[in-house]
């Protein structure tokens, strides 16, 4: 039977582009503001998150090769490690999502307020921040066909100018902007430690290749390859951009700097080179913005359809989108950035404890899945084969659990405080589930079935 019959009809490029698409957002162009305290470790750093994600993303395409899974992470924890496992993932996947709006967000006001000093007062950027989010929440409520169409025309956008900064930028560095290793006064640890989170929030992402794994061409050989390929064009332009913009930008500019790219691309070609970065960026925060609302409605909707979340989050609209999901999400997402808002004064605090909270609850799943593999090949043989756990599962793992360590006291107690308040609607669900089950027994049998005892 041939491709086309099969109905599979992505490939190797395609993939590779769903993979640089979905990573190279927001966490890329605030990036060099944020980690410009860290001097050269910050590019070390860079590299050493990319082959780290690099195995992360090789364990999803296992898993996707075994078993080609709606639902992402959540799918494949719960396939490996059960029910409660598979619900807590879903919740910190989904908590991932809403508290990353905020911060894509954040990127889209950052450059606004670069063009427009206007916008620049607490009240006027607030209000800028969660217009866009809405904004493009109501576009996906349109539709998943429109929700497509928009990503289409925003994914490109970013890739020519930022691959221009990059590579063309390399010719107007200052080297001796490079002179300082890790002035933050930090220990080595610390720092790496610190920069953990900052980093991999721009490789959030990583896993897209295993979500239309269905519909790939030779799954098995397609996703590894194109979750390699496109792992490493990202890191490339990742490395690339932060070394010509603090090559550009005088660290004591660049660590203040809301908008990092424009800037760098100001000094380079002036005032056009400004302006043409600085509407690639918000082009693309609006593509990352709408690409992440599309998967804010879809990751708890599976949840919902296997019984693990409330109802209303399967419920879909008259244009067919889980609109109630969506609404309910865009909602947490806005109360984040009204606390924020209220309660600190440095954008560069805002920044980073959104990061963190987004990383933790991302970095959860994947610590899941880096051993779901050998579970997950057990229960599809029946337990007639047990294969062991690979070095790149282990590294993949292990680099989950330091950037973990890397998130922070505060984002990571508030990670696992969100997480914690699954539990009571994990518990609700089973309940409603087991007393449906129950009825439909007793309506079958024709006689009650109670409990021995109760609690």
């Amino acid at each position: 039977m041939t491709t086309s019959q099969n109905g599979k009809s992505l490939g190797l490029a395609a993939c590779t582009a769903i993979v640089v698409g979905n990573m190279v957002g927001s966490g890329f162009y605030l990036s060099p503001a944020a980690v410009a305290p860290y001097g050269n470790l910050a590019i070390l750093v860079w590299m050493i998150m990319g082959a780290g994600a690099i195995c992360l993303g090789l364990t999803f395409a296992r898993l996707a090769g075994m078993v080609p899974a709606v639902g992402g992470p959540y799918a494949y924890t719960r396939l490996a490690y059960g029910d409660f496992a598979g619900f807590l993932i879903a919740w910190g996947y989904w908590i991932s999502i809403w508290s990353s709006l905020p911060v894509i967000a954040i990127a889209f006001t950052g450059v606004m307020v670069d063009l427009f000093p206007v916008f620049g007062n607490r009240l006027t950027a607030t209000i800028l921040t969660l217009g866009v989010i809405w904004a493009i929440v109501l576009v996906n409520l349109r539709g998943v066909h429109a929700a497509g169409l928009f990503a289409q025309v925003t994914t490109y956008a970013k890739l020519i100018p930022f691959g221009a900064v990059a590579i063309i930028g390399l010719l107007y560095i200052d080297t001796s902007h490079f002179a300082e290793f890790n002035p933050s006064g930090q220990s080595l640890l610390q720092s790496f430690a610190a920069l953990a989170p900052l980093t991999m929030f721009a490789y959030l992402g990583l896993e897209s290749a295993t979500v239309p794994a269905g519909d790939v061409r030779d799954a098995r050989r397609t996703i590894p390859r194109s979750t390699v390929l496109g792992i490493s064009i990202a890191a490339a332009l990742y490395v690339l951009g932060t070394v010509v913009v603090m090559g550009v930008v005088p660290r004591a500019q660049l660590v203040n700097s809301v908008a990092p790219f424009s800037q760098a691309a100001g000094l380079m070609w002036g005032r056009g080179g400004e302006l043409a970065i600085s509407i690639a960026v918000v082009i693309s925060s609006i593509g990352a913005l709408n690409g992440w609302t599309l998967l804010m409605g879809q990751v708890p909707m599976a949840a919902a359809r296997d019984g693990l979340f409330p109802p209303l989050f399967a419920r879909l609209s008259t244009r067919g989108v889980p609109a109630i999901g969506m609404v309910v999400s865009a909602t947490f997402a806005t109360l984040l950035v009204l606390v924020q808002a209220v309660g600190s004064d440095s954008f560069a605090a805002v920044y980073r404890l959104m990061v963190g909270l987004s990383t933790m609850t991302a970095v959860v799943p994947y610590a899941f899945c880096a051993l779901a593999g050998t579970l997950v090949a057990s229960r599809l043989s029946n337990g007639q084969k047990t294969p062991r756990v690979t070095i790149i599962e282990l590294i993949a793992f292990l680099f989950a659990m330091f950037t973990l360590y890397g998130s922070g006291a505060e984002p990571v107690l508030y990670g696992m405080v969100l997480l914690m308040l699954g539990i009571p609607v994990y518990v609700w669900q089973r309940r409603n589930g087991d007393i449906a089950r129950l009825e439909s027994v007793e309506t079958q049998s024709g006689a009650p079935i109670r409990p021995a005892a109760s609690l």
